[in-house]
């Protein structure tokens, strides 16, 4: 396809999301119906996630075009799903149609994407965090079923998913990235404890959750049997464009927080203006460069390159907050209520102090720092990677804590 023809044809996708947002709105009003009704009628759209087939809540096109959809709508007043289920939004539907079958993708989407159905991200454990595919939870095959035993660690909004994404261990005789396999898993049943880990903001959106004989049909398996690795890459890689990738008008998310601090304090001077105006443009070179990764990407599983989005993005907003909570002074040191709450959302950031607080775990969630860079210096500059010395050692063989 030549360079016009390419022009053409993405103008004329445009025109096409144009028209179904036109139509959407013309008969839906999301200010004066509930957001569950609004999001099925954007689902049924194909406005969901614009890359999807036709019937998945897509059409079919460009991912990019999604960007221009979500400032569309949400200038209209429509909810955002993203909000409501950023877990299923941003990293299980995307696991869903790729691996998914066609029940499946018909059964998980369209009640995902309205948020009636809650989801949850079941991957790291005590022993294996940055080292997921060295988990320990096992899956053991009966019948037309898999019982599950083990424990989960730091599960984003457990305490109120339907459903989880479930990564165990099939077949310790493996090496530790073959003998994995991926599940859905329902979240409700007798075999499932979820319990709540206090962080220091005095809230609980992260759980640990145990597995005693916990079960789910062969038919909610994703992907092979002992191909749950490559069905999680599609999970992480995905979790890390949600993380870092979002492209917020200009000036808002935590950079108007510092700004807001800086306005309202009585001792900030001309040293505090130079670092708000330096943070402020690392905040701007950030939201483009997310801009034009997103006209960039090509449909199917994110590259590498979502990692620099979530590696700045982390570094980024812990330097801003950091900041803003020295030019509060003592006031950054007055949290007020701190008693113990199990939220519906991981993006409050009401006050400067929690936002401050929470953004320490933005270099480890979603895959650390150290992580990324690795990612980074392996997959997109082609340095060696790190010497490895269980990549052919079956798991039950490897030295663990």
């Amino acid at each position: 396809m030549s360079t016009t023809d390419s022009t053409t044809q993405t103008g004329s996708d445009a025109a096409i999301v144009e028209k179904a947002c036109d139509d959407l709105l013309a008969v839906h009003d999301p200010t004066t119906m509930k957001a569950v009704d609004f999001l099925g009628h954007q689902f049924d759209a194909g406005l969901a996630w614009v890359h999807f087939p036709v019937g998945n809540g897509g059409l079919g096109l460009a991912p990019k075009l999604q960007t221009a959809i979500n400032a569309r709508l949400s200038a209209a007043g429509a909810p955002s799903p993203m909000a409501r289920n950023p877990i299923g939004y941003g990293m299980g539907a995307p696991t869903v149609v790729t691996h998914g079958s066609d029940e499946q993708k018909e059964r998980y989407l369209k009640p995902l994407f309205t948020g009636e159905e809650i989801w949850c991200q079941l991957f790291s454990e005590p022993g294996a965090g940055s080292d997921v595919a060295g988990l320990a939870t096992k899956a053991m095959r009966d019948g037309d079923e898999w019982i599950f035993n083990g424990q989960k660690v730091w599960t984003t909004l457990a305490h109120l998913a339907k459903w989880g994404m479930l990564v165990a261990r099939s077949d310790p005789d493996q090496p530790k990235h073959k003998g994995l396999t991926y599940f859905v898993v329902d979240m409700e049943q007798a075999g499932v404890e979820v319990r709540p880990l206090r962080q220091m903001t005095g809230e609980a959106e992260f759980n640990e959750v145990y597995f005693t004989d916990a079960r789910t049909p062969d038919s909610e398996r994703l992907g092979e049997v002992g191909e749950g690795w490559r069905v999680s890459l599609t999970t992480l890689m995905n979790e890390r464009v949600s993380i870092g990738g979002t492209v917020p008008p200009r000036g808002s998310g935590t950079i108007a927080i510092a700004t807001k601090a800086f306005a309202d304090s009585d001792n900030a001077g001309a040293v505090e203006r130079d670092e708000l105006t330096k943070l402020w443009i690392r905040a701007e070179v950030h939201r483009l460069t997310n801009i034009r990764a997103g006209q960039n990407r090509k449909s199917g599983t994110p590259g590498p390159e979502g990692s620099v989005g979530k590696l700045e993005s982390a570094l980024l907003n812990q330097a801003i907050l950091s900041f803003t909570a020295n030019l509060l002074g003592p006031k950054g040191m007055l949290y007020g209520d701190y008693d113990l709450d199990q939220p519906s959302t991981t993006m409050d950031f009401s006050t400067p102090q929690k936002a401050f607080l929470r953004s320490r775990a933005n270099s480890i969630e979603g895959g650390t720092t150290e992580v990324m860079k690795n990612i980074l210096g392996e997959r997109v500059l082609g340095l060696p990677g790190d010497v490895r010395t269980d990549k052919d050692v079956a798991w039950t063989e490897v030295p663990r804590n």
